[in-house]
């Protein structure tokens, strides 16, 4: 050591040896203390972390994470398993390092729950299988709660590959899923039990439908019942019996066969392989019922049937199960109106019939019941002889006539000239309306084509017999003109006759057209009463008045000239005494005649 660097006592800075020690001792505080913080677990809030139970009561638990605190925990998140003790190692999520008390806040029940989110996403991801409790039951499924305190919906119709018609069977039973779908908007999970089951099915499938051989018999169970046919399960692959199918005879509905979950003989029909269809058949299984038909029955024979189908065109009715005969609407009734097969019966009715046709080999049979009543048309001639009268009714319009119905198979043509002797019908409407009765008297009888020309006038004498002797041609009769028409009008005649006028004769004195529903005097220019018309002529009553006064002018004219001729003659023969008499005579009878014009 040198004592010459050796400062003097009096000359040291105390001041900044104070000052370096107490930097150092800074330092020393700060190392240790960033030493003593290392002793920690490093993390963040929002985090799950793994803890240690210090201690737990009924109350509360204290959880060491290695913090400079613990945390506390309320009981009730670690009810769920009663056997936890202090030592156990937990999940917990930290919500905070420090509350207003300077508290560390955790929650498990909030770990668990992200924890189990986590589990839920991976499974989706990777498509795994879990194991699920099924808590309860709801509407259109199950109530499922996976990884301890998740809650998922099952479907009813992802519980099974087959229909599930009770779900209480699956309550509080531990199950194996996958998760099909996930809501992390609403929180929503949705699992399938049945999508673990599919692959190994279409596996199953598969093999089954590779053995399968059109014309083999399988025994099935019935897994769904539709209106139009049946599945049945054959042990891991469905096939479905059309309703066609499963009986030779009609039915309305498959519940009139099978039921739900029976066991049944089945025959495969055929099968796609690609689309792995299947078509079953089940009545294929018994003898083709027109095979059985009786031997004996023939064409001709009386046979009874139930009603199975009707149309407007006919009914077909069922002998046996599976053998049926059509009856045409034509074969129910000797009618000939147009009516459909409803008018004559109804689906269910039991019906006697005669076998008009039978061909077994196409298996098809016409039947008729209108051959068990007789035929009215034979004895026609001696029921509706020509002349004798009946009562009809209306059934049909034509424009040239009426046919009405004298009984069920009989009609009858009311021809549109044949209905009144005086009025002229345009159309039968005008006469009388379907439905109505109407008196007739046979005119003719064809009873090989089955027709009957039938009258209604001739029930009443012909009064143009009488007309003819009223309505002479020159006749005046007074009229009323009904209706008119750019040819003329028809006239309404004492006796109600109608008759006809020409426009050329319907002109007034005064040179004006006649209207109708006036009524004026007219006269008689033309009869015929083959053609049952009358011809009258309003004009020619003026006329004939007019020329009637000129007639009779033109005679008194005549008369006095030959008056006047003669007396000019008788005075040239008498003597000059009489000329004073016979002037006198001449200017009298002059002057009467001027009088006269």
């Amino acid at each position: 050591m040198n004592y010459k660097d050796v400062k003097p006592l009096d000359n040291f800075d105390w001041d900044e040896l104070e000052s370096n020690e107490q930097n150092q001792k800074k330092e020393e505080l700060e190392a240790r203390s960033e030493a003593y913080e290392r002793t920690f677990n490093q993390f963040t809030e929002q985090e799950v972390i793994e803890g240690t139970i210090v201690s737990i009561s009924d109350r509360e638990a204290v959880v060491n994470i290695g913090f400079k605190s613990d945390g506390v925990i309320p009981a009730s998140e670690l009810r769920y398993n009663p056997d936890l003790k202090a030592g156990d190692k937990i999940d917990v999520y930290v919500e905070s390092q420090e509350d207003s008390n300077g508290q560390l806040l955790l929650s498990h029940k909030k770990a668990r729950i992200l924890k189990s989110w986590e589990r839920v996403n991976e499974a989706y991801d990777n498509q795994e299988i879990i194991t699920g409790y099924v808590k309860s039951r709801t509407k259109g499924g199950l109530i499922v709660t996976v990884f301890d305190n998740i809650e998922a919906f099952l479907p009813g119709s992802q519980i099974d590959v087959k229909p599930i018609r009770d779900y209480d069977v699956f309550v509080d039973k531990n199950m194996e899923f996958k998760v099909v779908k996930i809501n992390h908007e609403y929180k929503n999970v949705v699992v399938s039990h049945k999508a673990l089951i599919e692959d190994e099915i279409e596996a199953q499938k598969a093999e089954i439908i590779s053995h399968l051989e059109k014309g083999q018999v399988l025994e099935g169970t019935v897994k769904n019942i539709m209106s139009y046919g049946v599945f049945i399960d054959l042990g891991g692959v469905d096939g479905l019996i059309h309703i066609t199918d499963l009986s030779w005879g009609r039915i309305s509905h498959p519940e009139e066969i099978v039921h739900l979950d029976e066991k049944i003989n089945v025959v495969i029909l055929d099968f796609d392989e690609t689309k792995r269809r299947i078509a079953l058949g089940l009545k294929q299984l018994t003898p083709h019922p027109w095979d059985a038909l009786d031997p004996n029955l023939k064409e001709g024979d009386h046979v009874k049937g139930k009603v199975v189908v009707l149309a407007d065109y006919g009914a077909f009715i069922e002998i046996v199960p599976g053998v049926e005969g059509l009856i045409h609407v034509s074969e129910m009734s000797w009618s000939q109106h147009l009516r459909s097969a409803q008018d004559f019966m109804k689906v269910g009715d039991e019906v006697e019939a005669v076998i008009l046709t039978l061909n077994r080999e196409e298996r098809k049979m016409s039947l008729g019941i209108k051959q068990l009543m007789p035929d009215p048309w034979l004895a026609i001639a001696e029921k509706y002889p020509v002349g004798s009268k009946h009562t009809a009714t209306v059934r049909n319009f034509t424009n040239f006539g009426i046919f009405v119905e004298l009984e069920e198979g009989v009609d009858g043509l009311i021809h549109i000239s044949d209905l009144s002797w005086s009025k002229k019908i345009k159309h039968p409407a005008e006469f009388t309306k379907i439905g109505d009765k109407i008196d007739v008297v046979v005119l003719e009888v064809e009873a090989e084509n089955r027709r009957l020309s039938l009258g209604h006038k001739q029930l009443e004498e012909n009064p143009w017999d009488v007309y003819e002797s009223i309505f002479t041609v020159g006749s005046v009769h007074q009229g009323t003109i009904a209706n008119m028409n750019d040819k003329g009008a028809t006239v309404t005649l004492p006796y109600g006759v109608e008759g006809f006028a020409p426009s050329r004769h319907l002109e007034k004195a005064d040179k004006s057209k006649a209207k109708v529903g006036e009524t004026l005097d007219f006269k008689v220019i033309e009869f015929s009463k083959e053609n049952k018309k009358i011809i009258v002529s309003h004009t020619r009553v003026n006329q004939d008045s007019v020329e009637g006064d000129r007639a009779d002018d033109e005679k008194r004219e005549r008369a006095t000239q030959k008056t006047v001729k003669k007396i000019n003659e008788t005075l040239e023969r008498t003597t000059l005494g009489d000329l004073d008499v016979l002037a006198n005579l001449k200017e009298e009878m002059e002057k009467n005649a001027n009088s006269a014009e």
